[in-house]
């Protein structure tokens, strides 16, 4: 099956070009404040051979932005389609409620606060929807449910988080079939050090469904992103390789990257 490209990080990489991102709005501060960076960050991701351009929606929701959490949404996807260029997939992000490193802090009941923000999403015309960065697999579902709900095709990403102990494999193996049962068409593990990623992604192998990864950065000693290296990129690019061996066909990457890692991806994976 063919390789499919995704974009990098949003918020890391506004910060490492100097743009603010305040909590608790995060990167979405970006989409009223810097609009013309994210667009840019979008073009600099479709430059760099991205096929896959992800909304900068990760945290727009009423208590990160206030009640014109919508119209921001509406606007990060007029953002990601201007900069993305034509031709371009663009996927609605649906984020955890709470902080994506802390699962104890997953709300009850979270499902209809995922729907109104992927009802939103599919309104404003995405091409599907990503439930990405869940450490916890009850609230993953649960988005998973709200954005099929919807008709869109839908994904979903789970984390282990920066430490690799958020969940287990055998955890995120277990969520990504309950999620394919739901109705998901391609499973993912993102936001783990890109080290320690192959080992949540290889119980993702056998379950009938596309499946991929997009990495962070780690630590910064790991030499794979964070702060300027040129050899950064290829560092990463030598982990994704990996994956693919293993049957993963949708990658990018993830906090501390950028568009020079996914420029390297496509060097390494698709030019080659």
């Amino acid at each position: 099956m063919a390789l499919t490209l995704l974009d990098g990080p949003i918020g890391t990489a506004l910060i490492a070009r100097n743009h603010p991102c305040p909590a608790p709005a995060w990167s979405a501060w970006a989409i009223e404040h810097a609009p013309e960076a994210v667009e840019a960050l979008h073009r600099e991701y479709a430059a760099a051979g991205a096929e896959v351009h992800t909304t900068n929606t990760f945290r727009t929701r009423p208590d990160a932005v206030g009640p014109a959490w919508a119209d921001l949404a509406r606007r990060a996807v007029s953002l990601a389609r201007a900069g993305a260029g034509p031709g371009q997939t663009v996927a609605g992000s649906i984020a955890p409620l709470a902080d994506c490193y802390r699962p104890q802090d997953s709300p009850d009941n979270p499902g209809p606060r995922h729907a109104a923000l992927a009802a939103v999403l599919a309104d404003a015309g995405v091409d599907l929807l990503l439930c990405e960065t869940f450490p916890h697999v009850g609230e993953a579902l649960a988005a998973v449910d709200a954005a099929v709900q919807t008709g869109c095709e839908t994904w979903v990403s789970f984390t282990a988080g920066p430490s690799a102990d958020l969940l287990s494999p055998e955890q995120i193996r277990q969520g990504a079939i309950a999620a394919v049962e739901q109705g998901a068409s391609a499973v993912l593990v993102n936001c783990i050090p890109a080290g320690r990623t192959a080992e949540f992604l290889n119980p993702l192998r056998d379950l009938g469904v596309r499946f991929g990864a997009y990495a962070n950065a780690g630590h910064t000693d790991d030499g794979i992103g964070w702060h300027p290296d040129p050899d950064g990129p290829d560092r990463y690019a030598d982990l994704a390789e990996a994956w693919v061996k293993m049957g993963a066909t949708i990658i990018g990457s993830c906090c501390g990257t950028g568009p020079a890692h996914i420029a390297a991806l496509r060097a390494r994976l698709l030019d080659s």
